[in-house]
């Protein structure tokens, strides 16, 4: 791989940006300073590093990104801000996506990656992946609830699959609940509290597939996956 594109692909900035650090003397491949952005360098074997850091490459990346309300579940929108314009500059890859879409009031767990393979695996419906929500819905729900969707709710005149309710604390006039679903259509889990004559109020999504929202990531924050929760994303999905 050329050492511009190597550099670029890690996050120091576009090709003309690298160009200037190489002229600099930043870059060092094998402890020497290179000022040649053409030359070819393993991106796996040999040691490259940006004053003195050492610089990894990753074939994918893989973000986790605790949704704020009122931004978009898209890469670019003409009016409203998206969740790829939340990231910090050294982050960003014009190729990544959000992984499915959550709702512009809907809050939580979004997946950020570059890896369209996984994505589409993640998304399939065939594959089921669970997808966990915290809702909180207008009361009183139905007795019923829970039964009504273990066997699976009419949306559209389809059967959708099953699904589980917990309700987590009930106040009457709003119920807090979490719902695990294993299907994405549109407006999935409001529709699903419509069906029974609820309405929900307020939506976050806290886990999918093997991923979970840690307690620590704020709301409009992102991180890079660890390595341990790649490896079950890849492994598990």
């Amino acid at each position: 791989m050329r050492l511009d594109k190597f550099l670029s692909h890690v996050g120091l900035g576009s090709r003309k940006e690298v160009k200037v650090l190489l002229k600099k003397g930043k870059i060092t491949v094998n402890g020497q300073a290179i000022k040649q952005p053409q030359i070819n360098v393993n991106e796996y074997d040999d040691d490259i590093r940006f004053d003195d850091e050492v610089l990894v490459y990753r074939l994918h990346d893989y973000f986790i990104m605790n949704k704020p309300a009122d931004v978009l579940s898209a890469t670019v929108d003409a009016v409203d801000a998206t969740v790829i314009d939340l990231l910090q500059d050294n982050d960003y890859r014009d190729n990544l996506f959000p992984v499915g879409r959550l709702d512009k009031d809907t809050t939580g767990l979004l997946l950020i990656t570059n890896n369209g393979q996984l994505a589409h695996q993640l998304l399939s419906p065939k594959r089921h992946v669970k997808k966990v929500y915290r809702a909180l819905v207008k009361g009183p729900l139905p007795s019923d609830v829970e039964e009504q969707f273990q066997s699976g709710l009419m949306l559209d005149g389809e059967q959708l699959q099953p699904a589980l309710i917990t309700v987590l604390n009930n106040y009457q006039e709003e119920v807090d609940v979490e719902v695990t679903i294993t299907e994405g259509k549109y407006h999935q889990v409001k529709r699903m509290f419509e069906l029974v004559g609820s309405k929900v109020y307020q939506l976050e999504r806290i886990a999918m597939g093997p991923l979970t929202l840690p307690s620590d990531l704020e709301r409009g924050t992102y991180r890079r996956l660890t390595l341990e929760e790649e490896q079950l994303l890849l492994n598990k999905n």
